[in-house]
């Protein structure tokens, strides 16, 4: 079915908690594991339902937040999910008390109830108001970022179409392009300082009433973090503090060095060339149509899911007014169908949307093929940023079918541009631990508190006293720190594996997409942990793991730079 024909209708909450509610009953009083494994099937299946209407309305609201019949219903699921899914959680707390808890385990697999109990520590009915404010919160923040147009080169811009500007290689109009966008946000200082205050008070609120000093446990726990701790997560960033940061502070060299620019600022951070950054060749069609193909030829299994992709509709790309910022992928559980949303703005970005986004998705599809329990679909989410990141890196031989001679320069900013990450959304996370550890400062300590990070991470930048960014603000951009706490840190774990894919795709390509492969083909049913060491990878955890890889990595994009510079 095309996307265009799947109907929507809004799930009646009433009777799906009375449902849920006589499926718990049925669970507590089943004499076997047979009829309380009957009961969870039902019990996915409506569930399946209720998130295929949920995402549905998402996906219309998010491709134009500007519908009012969307926007209402998006409201409601606002509202109204946060009592449904205590009614959900009611039915894992029968499942986690059955007496034949083995014999589920056997027909379920165990890493199901190990997420089920974290599921049921993130909720509780004393904080079911407080989480529907912030789900109210968090799409206010979603929308007033949406409604940005900023006036440029004659033209009203979202915040994505910005991205083209800022990569000009004319400096004064990349210079001009910060100062326009950081304009707005300047413009909005108070909207967005109240809405991150409120969000940062109303989440430590809800973790007080569960019973934690602050948030940052209960932010761990909805992020379903199993298999390890805040502790190797501490360690992880103290290693991209000592090991990577001084990496990339000498690959900053050889960029500024390539595009001559003698006394870098931050409008420059994203140059990579001083004749400009390789872009995508063709119109937005013909890159579509090249990722078609693409994925034809790297795989049977690339080639069966490209198609069924296309052949629903199940894109949404263009930019264009009122359509929300960003890009995502997504699950219509009903019809097993992947859907991915982004904004194209003529930029290397579009590409990385047929390569990151669809990474997302075909491990989405290859998961919808397993005929498994909803909750081991997919692993966590740094997990499930493995198989986007990753496969930026896998279609490394394909990607001339969209740069053509640009190939080689769009390889090395791309990998540019993996090591660069790295700190940036490691600083992102430690951030959020002091925002939630201090949630008391006010917007100004908030901004002093960036602008000290940026000096630990990104010691190369300077901001020159551009509006917005020279005041410390730019946190606020980042679209993760209000709707999705601790959930960057999480393209940082996937990208340090994502990375050593690079290396393996360097030594032998079949093997590392034979890697990738088993990876993928675990879905949900190991931890993170485990997900690394099934492609025989090593954790980012371990000591000398950031060091090792930033040494490989630095060095080929240090051959790349001197080859380029030799042509």
């Amino acid at each position: 079915m095309k996307f265009e024909q799947m109907q929507y209708a809004r799930p009646d909450f009433d009777a799906a908690r009375e449902t849920f509610a006589s499926l718990r009953a049925r669970i507590a009083a089943a004499s076997d594991a047979q009829a309380q494994l009957e009961a969870f099937r039902e019990f996915e299946t409506l569930s399946r339902h209720i998130s295929t209407m949920s995402t549905l309305a998402e996906i219309r609201h998010t491709v134009d937040t500007r519908d009012a019949f969307y926007e209402a219903e998006r409201e409601f699921f606002d509202a109204n999910s946060p009592a449904l899914g205590e009614a959900q959680l009611d039915v894992y707390r029968a499942l986690l008390a059955s007496p034949f808890r083995t014999q589920l385990e056997q027909a379920l697999g165990r890493l199901t109830f190990e997420k089920m109990e974290v599921d049921v520590k993130s909720s509780d009915p004393a904080i079911l108001e407080l989480m529907a404010e912030e789900n109210a919160l968090t799409t206010a923040y979603e929308k007033l970022y949406a409604s940005a147009l900023i006036e440029f080169d004659g033209r009203k811009n979202t915040v994505s179409q910005m991205s083209l500007y800022k990569q000009n290689p004319d400096r004064a109009v990349r210079k001009a392009a910060y100062e326009a966008e950081g304009a707005w946000f300047d413009a909005h200082r108070a909207e967005l300082d109240e809405l991150y205050d409120k969000l940062v008070k109303n989440r430590t609120a809800q973790a007080r009433k569960l019973g934690y000093e602050n948030f940052i446990p209960l932010g761990a726990i909805r992020m379903r973090r199993i298999g390890y701790t805040l502790e190797d997560m501490a360690a992880y960033r103290a290693q991209i503090k000592k090991d990577f940061v001084p990496v990339v502070a000498e690959l900053k060299k050889l960029q500024y060095a390539r595009t001559g620019v003698a006394d870098p600022k931050f409008y420059d951070d994203a140059f990579c060339f001083a004749d400009g950054n390789p872009a995508p060749h063709g119109t937005p069609e013909e890159i579509l149509a090249a990722g078609r193909e693409m994925y034809h030829a790297l795989s049977p299994e690339t080639a069966e899911f490209i198609d069924e992709m296309f052949d629903g509709g199940l894109f949404d790309v263009l930019s264009k007014e009122g359509k929300a910022p960003g890009g995502y992928c997504t699950y219509l559980a009903d019809y097993k169908a992947p859907f991915i949303f982004s904004n194209f703005n003529g930029t290397s970005d579009d590409v990385d949307v047929l390569t990151h986004e669809a990474g997302h998705a075909f491990a989405a599809w290859v998961a919808a093929r397993k005929d498994l329990p909803m909750i081991l679909e997919e692993p966590g989410m740094e997990s499930c940023e493995i198989h986007s990141m990753s496969m930026e890196f896998l279609t490394a031989e394909h990607h001339e079918k969209f740069f053509g001679t640009d190939t080689p320069r769009y390889e090395l900013a791309h990998a540019e541009d993996a090591m660069y990450f790295l700190p940036y959304g490691t600083m992102v996370d430690e951030f959020q631990h002091i925002m939630y550890a201090e949630p008391d400062l006010t917007p100004g300590e908030r901004n002093a508190v960036w602008a000290k990070l940026e000096s630990e991470y990104r010691p190369w930048l300077d901001f020159a006293g551009l509006p917005f960014y020279g005041r410390g603000a730019g946190w606020q951009r980042q679209l993760h720190i209000y709707e999705v706490p601790f959930y960057y840190i999480d393209y940082c774990l996937a990208q340090t594996v994502a990375l050593q894919f690079f290396t393996a795709f360097l030594h032998d390509k079949k093997d590392a997409w034979r890697r990738y492969l088993a990876l993928v083909g675990e879905a949900g049913g190991k931890t993170y942990p485990g997900l690394v060491a099934a492609a025989g990878l090593d954790s980012p955890f371990a000591p000398g793991t950031l060091a090792k890889l930033g040494k490989e990595v630095g060095a080929w994009i240090a051959a790349q730079d001197a080859a380029l510079n030799a042509r």
